[in-house]
């Protein structure tokens, strides 16, 4: 019976690795873009020069990144109770395996950074959006195709921000804007137009 249950396990996580995952929605990573553009706009409001000001430019965007997260972890928790046990839930599960590394090590490294070498801190813009293409690119298998774009887009608008924003334009707020908020906006773009719109759901 053990032997049966652990091969009907591993049969599902089969089934779970080749289905598409549905439970990412195009109408909250657009919330996160939309949310990532409007952080920009009021950075130089609340950020007057984020080089000495480290921990307020911090607080910001983080915050921005915490609020996304939380909003779509809660979206995929609760698709997930309504699902119930099954396929549903194990992609769910498979989904954040696969995404969650990149965002554990993107926090560690803010940290270290600001703890030990603010005056690196500049690159954590491009840094970021190099280990968010990463976890797209880590997940991919579970999304529709073309969502390996916006995994490309993240890691080359990484490396234009470590390449032209540093010396005066160093913690430009056009980095995010252009790099979180234009790649959720394409994200919720291909979702909707691979997934949802062929579904009507």
């Amino acid at each position: 019976l053990r032997e049966a249950l652990q091969q009907i396990s591993d049969i599902r996580q089969q089934m779970a690795r080749s289905e598409v995952f549905r439970g990412y929605r195009s109408l909250t990573v657009c919330f996160s873009g939309v949310l990532g553009l409007m952080a920009a706009a009021f950075q130089s409001h609340w950020v007057a020069s984020p080089a000495t000001d480290l921990s307020r430019y911090l607080v910001l965007w983080v915050g921005v990144a915490l609020l996304s997260a939380t909003i779509a972890g809660t979206e995929l928790l609760l698709r997930a109770k309504v699902a119930g046990p099954g396929l549903a839930r194990d992609l769910t599960r498979l989904a954040v395996e696969q995404f969650l590394p990149c965002l554990v090590v993107g926090a560690l490294l803010t940290l270290c950074i600001y703890l030990h070498s603010p005056s690196v801190a500049w690159m954590l813009p491009g840094l970021w959006s190099l280990m968010f293409g990463l976890g797209i690119f880590a997940s991919w298998r579970l999304l529709p195709s073309p969502v390996v774009w916006a995994g490309l887009y993240y890691v080359v608008c990484g490396c234009c921000c470590l390449r032209w924003f540093q010396g005066e334009y160093a913690f430009s707020a056009w980095q995010m804007a252009i790099a979180f908020g234009g790649g959720q906006l394409l994200c919720a773009a291909i979702l909707y137009w691979t997934l949802e719109r062929k579904n009507g759901s």
